[in-house]
């Protein structure tokens, strides 16, 4: 008999400091709740989410992991800023110039979660999450 419900989410409050993208990996989590097949995909989502609150704003940052529904996970990112980058509004996102530094990481993120979106939460910054399943990156 299970003592745990199915649906479980969280969350990880993150300093604006470089090496905390680093720290905050799901792949521990995933393995406690059965989803390891997950972890490749969900770490690549984390990452890039992560690595553009720490580039993109100066203030702290939070990591979300939520069992989206069986088999599913819904991995956010919230920060300070309500501003949502070009990258993960709806439109195309342009592909950055060759030698860029810049620019790919949420477009990955798009490429390899089922879903995704963004939510501002005007003075409280934004929340950027992607959902990913079945299908997982293929290293």
């Amino acid at each position: 008999m299970a003592t745990v419900s199915p649906y479980w989410n969280y969350t990880l409050h993150l300093p604006h400091d470089p090496r905390a993208p680093g720290i905050a990996r799901a792949r521990l989590i995933l393995a406690a709740h059965e989803m390891t097949e997950l972890t490749p995909t969900a770490e690549l989502v984390a990452a890039e989410l992560l690595a553009n609150a720490q580039c993109r704003t100066q203030g702290p940052y939070a990591l979300r992991l939520r069992a989206a529904e069986p088999g599913r996970l819904r991995v956010a990112v919230w920060d300070i800023d309500p501003h949502v980058p070009p990258g993960f509004s709806t439109a195309p996102a342009l592909p950055p110039p060759p030698d860029a530094e810049h620019g790919r990481g949420l477009p990955l993120v798009r490429a390899y979660a089922d879903t995704w979106g963004a939510s501002r939460l005007h003075e409280l910054g934004k929340l950027l999450w992607a959902e990913c399943g079945g299908g997982a990156v293929a290293w």
